[in-house]
């Protein structure tokens, strides 16, 4: 079967950052790109021609994952710093903050309808936070290692996730359990997501493959080796049919997955750029057949078999127009604007609001310094700013943090295992009370009535036969 498609074509380069693009999204009202970067900083890109660009500040480390909510108006990003924040992508720049985990957190998602998020942390743990009332849920717990990637089904009762486990696991949302595992994987799993229609999951790995599960029938139906090197991420397109993925190899890759084949294979991610293609894919998402595409389970191959790169594969090396006018970009965030964060504590989350302060500038510029001079790669024993043995204290902390978060959460299982116990009990006696009332009333009513036979009976004999009674 033959597909329509253009060749893929680069639309418009952005460059702002000023270390490594970590990670991208766009916004759902089409007029948006959001990236993360090694810079500790958010932009967000404004795709109008001659718009400016927004710089969020706020995060002190690594920025790891942005996700836009669905409504577009929320912006939600992670951090290495341990933290998750919710911004306003517009002139504003406001953001709340999170923070339930104990390491860096690698994964930021919402639900379809945009009222809660889920993230993965190093901590091993994946949270689960209400977005409209920006506090913590619940945790699900069962990785044994780093867990790198959650995600929402599209109908938000299943979560999947994965990590260095080399497990990708299944959640109930409802009942808050795992309910399936995969662990078909010859390394750590790096991101997990489900396809439009939420009957399959993808995930892939550090081993270079790629692997599609359907989770009705708990079976691999594909499973691809396109890339040389790790997988960071792909997305589903909104068809099913095709699925893009990008790699430390310094491509993208565009599957066929009704055809079960790689397509195309971009270059361009040489210079840390974030580049826009041409949406070829949703232009031409139709087949040249008329009728509905088909599930992943009725398509080439019905047994899974590795798929590898194949000499047919479309190479597209983009020329970059070096001479273009980067737009300008206005710096917005924590200096400015009060903070809203929501901090874990013995109470749950507790909010409070603090204000930047300073000139702008002459903070940009100490913290500029800061990182040339202390480096986040720079052993916290070496930083002459701490006294002697403050790291390996912080490292003796941040185990027992890691400790007491495991506790809280096996304590929150137990008491939701109590409280259903209790429940059921309540339920129980209730029925019993039920039964000994009405067998107490029903023994009455038989003693009434064996009681009030006899009695009556002899009178009216006896009245019969009275001397001098009637007849």
């Amino acid at each position: 079967m033959a597909s329509v498609l253009e060749d893929p074509a680069l639309e418009r380069r952005f460059k702002g950052h000023r270390d490594s693009v970590t990670c991208a999204d766009f916004n759902p009202n089409s007029k948006q790109l959001a990236t993360g970067s090694a810079d500790r900083d958010l932009m967000i890109w404004n795709l109008s021609p001659k718009a400016k660009a927004f710089r969020l500040v706020g995060h002190k480390d690594v920025v790891t994952a942005v996700h836009f909510a669905p409504s577009g108006d929320l912006l939600a990003s992670a951090s290495r710093d341990q933290t998750v924040r919710l911004w306003t992508p517009n002139i504003k720049g406001e953001s709340a903050v999170f923070k339930a985990h104990t390491a860096t957190v690698r994964s930021v998602n919402f639900s379809s309808d945009g009222s809660r998020l889920v993230t993965a942390s190093d901590d091993k743990s994946v949270k689960v936070w209400s977005a409209h009332r920006q506090h913590f849920l619940y945790s699900l717990n069962k990785h044994t290692n780093w867990v790198r990637c959650a995600r929402f089904s599209p109908d938000g009762r299943l979560i999947a996730s994965c990590g260095d486990d080399r497990s990708v696991c299944l959640w109930d949302t409802s009942t808050r359990q795992c309910i399936n595992t995969f662990t078909h994987y010859g390394g750590s799993e790096t991101f997990v997501d489900f396809n439009g229609s939420g009957t399959c999951i993808a995930s892939s790995g550090a081993d270079n493959t790629l692997k599609i599960w359907d989770i009705r029938t708990n079976k691999l139906i594909q499973h691809y080796q396109v890339h040389s090197a790790g997988i960071h991420s792909f997305s589903f397109h909104p068809s099913g049919n095709y699925l893009i993925s990008g790699s430390s190899d310094h491509t993208v890759k565009i599957l066929d997955l009704l055809e079960g084949r790689l397509i195309y294979t971009l270059h361009g991610h040489k210079v840390m750029a974030v580049v826009i293609l041409r949406e070829v894919l949703s232009r031409h998402s139709q087949r040249t057949t008329p009728q509905q595409p088909p599930h992943l389970t009725d398509i080439h191959p019905r047994i899974h078999h590795l798929h590898s790169a194949q000499s047919g594969t479309i190479e597209i090396k983009p020329l970059v127009n070096t001479q273009a006018v980067d737009p300008p970009v206005v710096e917005l965030g924590q200096p400015f604007l009060p903070v809203t964060e929501a901090r874990y504590g013995g109470n749950g989350l507790q909010m409070s609001r603090g204000h930047g302060s300073g000139s702008f500038s002459s903070r940009r510029t100490e913290e500029e310094e800061e990182r040339k001079t202390y480096g986040p790669d720079r052993p916290l024993e070496e930083d002459p700013r701490l006294p002697s043995g403050f790291g390996s204290t912080l490292k003796h902390i941040v185990q027992q943090l890691d400790v007491l978060t495991q506790t809280v959460s096996i304590l929150e299982e137990r008491l939701t295992l109590t409280e259903d116990k209790l429940k059921e009990c309540l339920h129980n006696q209730a029925r019993i009370l039920l039964q000994v009332h009405q067998s107490s009333v029903s023994d009455e009513e038989e003693e009434e009535r064996s009681a009030g036979g006899p009695l009556l009976l002899p009178s009216c004999t006896t009245s019969h036969f009275l001397p001098g009674g009637p007849g």
